[in-house]
């Protein structure tokens, strides 16, 4: 009888505890900023800073479209940085 009731127990209390899940790893992608490193734009000598004062208008003019050219130029290294860093 004092068998009966001891594997009883020893049943009754191997069944108590349920195993634990093993722990499940979740991957989290989390945006991290990160420095950009990319080399510096330099301002270009623009040629209307360089006219004299009181040029005529045809240098003046041909120093403006030079400086169009210039300016456009100079934005498309400084949007090709900021592309870069995206």
């Amino acid at each position: 009888m004092n068998r009966v009731i001891l594997v009883g127990v020893l049943v009754l209390a191997g069944c108590g505890e349920t195993p634990r899940p093993y722990p499940v790893y979740v991957e989290v992608k989390v945006p991290v900023p990160v420095p950009c490193k990319t080399a510096e734009v330099s301002k270009p000598a623009f040629a209307v800073e360089q006219l004299k004062i009181g040029a005529p208008i045809d240098q003046q003019m041909r120093a403006l479209r030079a400086e169009r050219h210039q300016r456009i130029g100079y934005e498309k290294e400084l949007e090709a940085a900021v592309y870069a860093c995206e």
